[in-house]
């Protein structure tokens, strides 16, 4: 590997500002959308009492887990001495700070009560999973702080393979507390398993490369700076990867639960009869989000063109956000097991699936916080030097990946 050398967007592009000024345009209205929501109640929203996490939360839960995901090229670089991926480094740490930004901010704005914050930052009850969230979420700030000082202060470079193992770590810790979210949740039979947080990891991986391929080739075509083949195979080769282990562990996780007589209800719903949630599990999340750009990926035509990588990884994306959907939506809308092997009639909804439908605030809070994820990333790569000057076949050298 040559010496890499870093620069920062140059110029002041008409393009470069329009593109901000799109961005900007998508959080101001996910903020007015926040404000809609809190002055008029959730009442607004197609959220419920049965339903009480909705679109937000699955803008939210996507952003975070690709938060995580996303570093996972610095570590192939830092932890796993991959010289090819040092390059690459910046640019992931990056991501990873700005994406968790974009998915913290819904879940601020979604609150109802965003004032509230304060009291679940000053008391903790050590027995809820969401107080042991608020410690990795800052603390995931923290260390992917330190790994970046370590990557752009010279003097500091030697310990950049111990920041970035702290990093890797803590980033397995923070998925597996995002999964055990839903995986502590027993009330819920579509959640009540602890596959959820290794399957949030390998989630992660996959909705976060996913992100960074899109990015980096955005960004190198956009500066004009030379992306070769060699690091573009290896990132999609990766990603292949991590889209068939996404699959395998979608498929244990539901052979786990149709070998398990008491899931058999809920196992149905979200394979047969679930209407929209069963759509959206075999069409988007496992077709497009999964055996299409499997398939794109490694054919041998398709596999060695630009457009199609990049469409694979935007499916991908699509499929990942069916993914979370799916989990966090089709698990509330199935009804509660209050009482097992009993009937159980009243006119709170016992034993009815529960419809619901986005509302636009919701959607456009969550989009909001995509949008404040890439205005952040692009003014950080005009400000400072994330991104190499070239990654051309000829500064880089295959032998090192």
């Amino acid at each position: 590997m040559t010496q890499v050398h870093y620069r920062e967007i140059e110029g002041a592009s008409p393009g470069y500002w329009a593109l901000l000024g799109l961005f900007g345009l998508f959080v101001l209205a996910g903020l007015g959308a926040a404000y809609y929501m809190e002055h008029n109640g959730h009442w607004v929203t197609g959220m419920s009492n049965q339903v009480v996490w909705g679109m937000p939360h699955v803008f939210a839960v996507f952003l975070i887990i690709a938060a995580s995901g996303v570093l996972n090229v610095a570590s192939i670089a830092s932890v796993f001495g991959r010289a090819l991926y040092q390059p690459l480094a910046r640019l992931s740490g990056l991501l990873a700070f700005t994406l968790l930004i974009g998915g913290l901010a819904i879940l601020v704005l979604d609150l109802g009560r965003p004032d509230r914050l304060i009291v679940a930052m000053t008391y903790y009850n050590f027995k809820s999973i969401f107080a042991w969230n608020i410690y990795l979420y800052v603390g995931f700030f923290a260390v992917v702080a330190l790994y970046l000082w370590t990557l752009f202060e010279r003097r500091m470079n030697r310990y950049s393979k111990p920041a970035g193992m702290a990093a890797f770590l803590w980033r397995l810790i923070l998925t597996t507390g995002t999964g055990s979210i839903f995986g502590f949740l027993v009330a819920r039979e579509a959640y009540d398993t602890a596959l959820l947080a290794p399957m949030f990891i390998i989630m992660s991986f996959s909705f976060g490369l996913a992100i960074y391929i899109l990015v980096l080739m955005a960004a190198c075509r956009w500066s004009e700076r030379p992306l070769g083949d060699v690091v573009l195979q290896r990132l999609k080769n990766l990603q292949g990867v991590f889209i068939a282990a996404v699959l395998y562990f979608l498929l244990v996780y539901h052979l786990t639960y149709l070998y398990m007589t008491e899931k058999h209800g809920v196992e149905r719903f979200l394979l047969l009869d679930g209407g929209v949630y069963t759509a959206l599990f075999w069409i988007v999340q496992v077709a497009l989000g999964g055996l299409v750009p499997l398939a794109l990926l490694y054919h041998p035509q398709t596999g060695r063109s630009r457009p199609v990588i990049a469409l694979a990884a935007a499916l991908v994306i699509l499929g990942g956000l069916a993914q979370v959907y799916v989990t966090i939506i089709g698990g509330q809308a199935y009804p509660l097991n209050m009482f097992p092997d009993k009937i159980v009639t009243s006119s709170f909804f016992d034993g009815a699936v529960t419809s619901y439908a986005p509302s636009l605030p919701e959607v456009t809070l969550g989009l909001g916080g995509v949008a404040l994820a890439l205005a952040m990333t692009a003014f950080a790569l005009k400000v400072l030097p994330f991104l190499p000057e070239s990654l051309a076949d000829s500064d880089v050298n295959p032998a090192t990946a």
